[in-house]
């Protein structure tokens, strides 16, 4: 499971380290494409098959079904973890997400999120402030 939270920077050659607590359990190659509230998913082979899977049941009848197949799928990527934990993210990807230099790493449960430094701190101002009424809103869950 993937959990925590990783402050990093991308390189010159828009190189990023993987967390190193996430470096086993993502093993050598990683899926990375458009994830949602503007950052990036980056899914194991495992988690990612299970997404594909989930994907092709959609209803290609189905505007919204189709419109988030595509979303998912069109930007995603498959890339290779080198030896020293690192992933290349395309310029498109890091576009989408906003990412320029200095990136937080999350850990959420079956895959990672990547997402902009500005980007993260305004999601937890405007999502966290309350996780009283959010707990509420879950009932059970906790």
């Amino acid at each position: 499971m993937l959990i925590g939270e990783f402050r990093h920077t991308i390189d010159t050659k828009n190189r990023i380290s993987l967390p190193a607590k996430f470096r086993k359990e993502m093993g050598k190659k990683v899926f990375v494409t458009r994830g949602l509230d503007n950052c990036l998913a980056v899914y194991t082979d495992k988690s990612w098959k299970q997404i594909l899977e989930k994907l092709s049941s959609l209803s290609m009848s189905k505007a919204s079904e189709r419109g988030f197949n595509r979303f998912m799928l069109s930007g995603a990527t498959e890339v290779s973890v080198d030896s020293l934990g690192r992933i290349l993210v395309p310029d498109y990807l890091q576009e989408f997400a906003g990412i320029d230099k200095k990136v937080v790493w999350t850990g959420a449960g079956d895959k990672a999120e990547m997402w902009s430094e500005d980007s993260w701190n305004t999601y937890l101002q405007n999502n966290q402030s309350n996780p009283e009424e959010l707990a509420e809103s879950l009932e059970g869950i906790i």
